[in-house]
């Protein structure tokens, strides 16, 4: 019986040798084990190692086709500096003008050494009080205030969110996750040995029903959601559906971890922790309220699980450091947040008008040449179809998802915005199924400046519109 690891071996080296192209289709798998000689089963095993591999990628009805770049760790696109194109539309971390220098100004009496004596010491996972009350007041919105008693403080939110989970769920345990999700959380998951189920949603946010088959099918350990800023799409989670879920997830005793990192460019929108205070665990942070490199994690959690999320948060090595903490509290207090808060809505605002100006407007003027298109308005988000495919953002986001037109694929879509030295984020980094990923790509608008961020909105246009090489479109 022919080692299936082997032949996949074979593939990925005509992938890396470029003898398969990125894009390219492999054949159906019952005629690969023809031709192969192999058993159809055994096909299937070599495709499903070559899309674990992250050389290849399922679509269901459509095939299997080599992906557009060797993959990364899942997530580190997002995180890490991983590509060297000019203009970058992967990473998104927001800075507002003369950001260093009103941060440096808040940081000097930290410097002074009877000060900075103090805040180089070891930082708890509970932080200090003063951090505690600094950070209720910065988190609290409209309809809920958490107690500062609950408030746990990491590195970054990102720790935040493993430290949920990992106090949560048991190896093998089930997460139930939107059906796009962020890719981090899907790196964690698999450090952690979670498995994410993708739940199915609307307009809305995630639907009840589609949560309640899941945990039937077999009980999930913990939801994680996105309600505001969902990320890669901007929607935000209408305020009803966030009651159904809400006493749903009491009704199944079932814990939450609510994400709201971007949620501070959205002050309208309340937490979902309101509907479920005894089991909703949320996550924040100043990576992009401050910046990424000056950061600390947020974690409010219920009442009854200090002590074991803390455990978590000590165990993995998490917690924040003592200076960040302090750093954090005098730049709550004294107004820095909330000044570069106010900026970055602001920026947030204009970027959203590039956006339009160079790449939504092409396709509303399409839309007005063709009626029959539809043009969608949700809850706050905006989407525009036309010729170049349909745009999806909140007019407050910094990211925008862009579903593709046909025949373009997000992996070659991709591969092309990269000729033209510019990076996007393929839909495929926020799938949770593997074998059904979304034709469309993120743009993050928060980084490149703001005249490389029109030129390559222009240039992607032009590209999207002219179609895939080989293809009749255009």
């Amino acid at each position: 019986m022919a080692d299936f690891r082997l032949i996949a071996d074979r593939i990925a080296e005509d992938i890396v040798a470029g003898r398969l192209r990125p894009g390219q289709q492999l054949p159906p798998q019952r005629w690969f084990a023809r031709r192969h000689r192999i058993a159809p089963s055994t096909a299937g095993r070599v495709y499903g190692e070559l899309v674990r591999r992250g050389l290849v990628v399922g679509e269901v009805g459509r095939g299997t086709f080599v992906r557009a770049a060797p993959t990364v760790a899942q997530g580190r696109a997002l995180i890490e500096t991983a590509t060297s194109a000019p203009v970058n539309l992967e990473l998104n971390y927001p800075s507002a003008a003369g950001q260093s220098e009103i941060v440096a100004a808040s940081l000097a009496p930290l410097l002074r050494a009877d000060v900075l004596t103090e805040a180089m010491r070891p930082g708890a996972a509970d932080g200090t009080a003063a951090a505690r009350e600094s950070a209720a007041r910065l988190l609290a919105v409209p309809g809920w205030r958490p107690d500062p008693a609950q408030l746990l403080f990491t590195g970054n939110a990102r720790q935040a969110i493993a430290a949920a989970l990992a106090s949560l769920v048991r190896p093998g345990g089930r997460v139930g996750v939107e059906e796009l999700t962020y890719p981090l959380v899907k790196e964690i998951a698999g450090r952690l040995g979670v498995v994410l189920v993708p739940l199915a949603g609307d307009a809305e946010g995630v639907r009840p029903d589609a949560l309640a088959a899941a945990h039937r099918a077999a009980p999930l350990s913990a939801l994680y959601l996105q309600p505001t800023l969902h990320n890669p799409t901007s929607s935000t989670m209408s305020e009803r559906r966030r009651g159904e879920l809400g006493s749903l997830v009491v009704a199944l005793g079932l814990p939450v971890v609510e994400d709201r990192i971007w949620s501070f460019l959205r002050p309208d929108a309340a937490a979902f922790a309101a509907h479920a205070p005894g089991l909703t665990h949320v996550v924040d942070g100043l990576s992009k309220r401050v910046a990424p490199g000056l950061t600390v994690g947020f974690l409010v959690v219920p009442e009854d699980r200090t002590e074991a999320v803390g455990a978590a948060v000590r165990s993995g090595g998490w917690s924040a450091g003592r200076f960040a903490l302090e750093a954090a509290v005098r730049w709550t207090g004294d107004g820095v947040v909330r000044r570069l808060v106010e900026e970055k809505r602001a920026d947030a605002a204009r970027r959203q008008a590039i956006l339009t100006e160079n790449l939504t407007r092409n396709r509303t003027e399409n839309l007005a040449a063709n009626p029959t298109r539809n043009l969608t308005e949700n809850h706050g988000e905006q989407g525009t179809a036309g010729a170049v495919g349909t745009v999806r953002t909140d007019p407050r986001a910094y990211f925008a998802w862009w579903e593709l037109p046909a025949p373009w694929r997000a992996d070659t879509f991709t591969a092309a915005a990269a000729a033209h030295g510019i990076a996007v984020t393929p839909g495929t980094a926020f799938a949770v199924d593997p074998h059904r990923t979304p034709d469309a790509v993120r743009l993050g608008l928060a980084s490149a400046p703001e005249e490389e961020l029109a030129r390559a909105l222009r240039t992607l246009a032009a590209v999207a519109a002219g179609g895939p090489p080989g293809s009749t479109g255009g």
